[in-house]
């Protein structure tokens, strides 16, 4: 059976990455954050201790949705919080 070539491997070394530092995240993240999380949960809360007259009647079964959308957008800006 024949022999399989060798690579050669360059004798240049890797370039050095920089790290890059990241400071503490904007003012406003934290907030928004605990904000978004407190709507979605107070808007399902509401809706359930209402019976679905409230917040929003005409929504129905979706005004779930819009809770978890709140609490899902608090998810997503949390990924910014430093």
């Amino acid at each position: 059976m024949p022999k399989s070539r060798i690579r050669r491997k360059d004798d240049k070394p890797a370039p050095a990455q920089k790290a890059v530092a990241l400071g503490p995240s904007e003012d406003w993240v934290a907030p928004l954050m605990l904000g978004l999380f407190l709507a979605g949960l107070v808007w399902i809360v509401v809706y359930y201790v209402s019976g679905g007259d409230y917040p929003v009647p005409v929504f129905g079964n979706w005004n779930l949705l819009v809770g978890f959308g709140f609490i899902t957008g608090g998810f997503v800006t949390a990924t910014q919080w430093r």
